[in-house]
């Protein structure tokens, strides 16, 4: 492994920090973004029982928010119970706002990283084709110099497709993990304010 760092100069060092960054990012994003612990199964029916028995009492605001992603959006639409259809959804709908940034927490990151990886890549390839042909003279080439370059320029662009592409994968799977999250929780928190209003059993 030292030796191909070596081997591929100093361009590939902002590439090792770019592919160490997201693979955080992506061992942190599966941690969170597990359906059970953002939507819980049954959680709407639950909050609409206790609420039924006990009301809004702050013990099921407590819960409720503490809990889960889901708890907080309908934590929010529990507090304003009282209010009128339109102000309990706009309350559900500041809540959403809020979750929804929380879920896409550092995928702006890994979307970035799997954009410039290859530029990246690049710059390593140009400096390697820069020392190619900054070895060369009238009297001709320098055998090692012009190794040292073709390695500099192929180790780097294949290290940069090597994180770009995991990085793009990943980045478009936890989007679409995250906009099926929310068009769950947006529906349940519908669920809520059409029950509430005795639009719906």
């Amino acid at each position: 492994m030292l030796a191909l760092i070596e081997a591929a100069g100093w361009p590939i060092w902002p590439l090792i920090i770019a592919s160490i960054l997201a693979l955080a990012i992506i061992f942190e994003r599966f941690y969170t973004l597990r359906r059970p612990l953002i939507v819980p199964q049954g959680l709407l029916d639950q909050a609409i029982d206790n609420l039924r028995r006990h009301g809004a009492n702050p013990d099921l605001l407590r819960a409720l928010a503490e809990g889960s992603a889901l708890g907080r959006i309908l934590a929010a639409g529990v507090r304003n119970i009282g209010a009128s259809r339109e102000v309990m959804k706009e309350s559900l709908e500041e809540a959403g706002r809020a979750v929804s940034h929380d879920l896409e927490r550092y995928l702006s990151t890994l979307g970035t990283i799997a954009t410039v990886a290859p530029l990246m890549g690049l710059l390593g390839t140009v400096v390697g084709m820069i020392e190619i042909f900054g070895s060369q003279s009238p009297t001709g080439g320098n055998p090692a110099v012009l190794a040292h370059g073709i390695s500099v320029a192929l180790y780097n662009t294949a290290l940069g497709l090597i994180v770009a592409i995991p990085s793009m994968i990943f980045y478009r799977f936890f989007r679409g993990r995250v906009d099926a999250l929310l068009v769950d929780m947006e529906q349940q928190a519908i669920k809520l304010v059409e029950i509430v209003h005795g639009e719906r059993k």
